[in-house]
């Protein structure tokens, strides 16, 4: 057996293990624990992009967790994952926020798994909501993309102030104010429940053009940038 074909397969059979060996669940009280955890590591993964993720009190991530609206992956009863959910504008949107992986278990599929579920939290707890986000990551991109999102000026978003504030805490915060909240490093993305029962227009269409058209939709820099990214990924990983 070709030596590099059978280290490929054993580093497939470990990623495998190690997700298996993961449970990815609707969090609790019992999991405020992981609370200081979480932070520490949102913390830290903000320092190594250079932006990200915006840093949440221990009380409302606790209450995010008392209240059935987070998700937390562990394996056995160490911290691998988290992401939450939030409502806005009178539960008109939804966001799936700070999701965040473990450096030693990112690169198994951990953070489309915990996007999976906090989806299908959301659309349990808010069937008729429309779900967005943003996120300068495109690999978030792309899972999201999975799950029928699409990218969308910052308009599209919810106008809620609350929501706005709590970007307050991201390195890039600035830059956001000085577009007058139009647009920043990160894509928003938005799923419309609608696009599904075809109410808002062909559902179908929209899922099928691909993410490179939308991208090409957006601002030119900011789509360009991104289009070199997605290239570069999908050359690295000779998709």
């Amino acid at each position: 057996m070709n030596n590099n074909f059978a280290t490929e397969v054993m580093v497939e059979e470990k990623k495998t293990k190690e997700l298996k060996h993961i449970t990815v669940e609707v969090a609790g009280e019992r999991h405020l624990r992981y609370v200081d955890t979480i932070n520490d590591t949102i913390d830290m993964a903000a320092r190594q992009r250079g932006t990200g993720i915006a840093r949440r009190t221990y009380d409302y991530l606790a209450s995010k967790m008392k209240e059935g609206k987070a998700i937390i992956a562990l394996e056995g009863e160490v911290f691998a994952g988290f992401c939450y959910i939030e409502s806005w504008g009178t539960a008109r949107y939804v966001a799936n926020s700070g999701l965040i992986v473990s450096p030693e278990y990112r690169g198994i599929g951990l953070a489309k798994e915990i996007k999976k579920k906090a989806f299908e939290l959301s659309r349990t707890k808010f069937p008729e909501a429309k779900l967005f986000g943003l996120t300068t990551g495109l690999a978030v991109m792309k899972i999201n993309h999975s799950l029928g999102y699409r990218p969308v000026t910052y308009s599209e978003l919810t106008d809620d102030e609350e929501f706005w504030k709590g970007c307050q805490g991201c390195v890039n915060y600035d830059i956001l104010q000085r577009m007058n909240r139009s647009k920043c490093l990160c894509t928003g993305m938005l799923y419309d429940p609608a696009w599904e029962t075809g109410k808002n227009g062909n559902g179908s269409e929209i899922k099928k053009r691909s993410l490179l058209e939308y991208l090409s939709k957006l601002n030119p820099k900011h789509a360009l940038h991104l289009l070199e990214k997605y290239r570069q990924h999908k050359k690295e990983n000779k998709i």
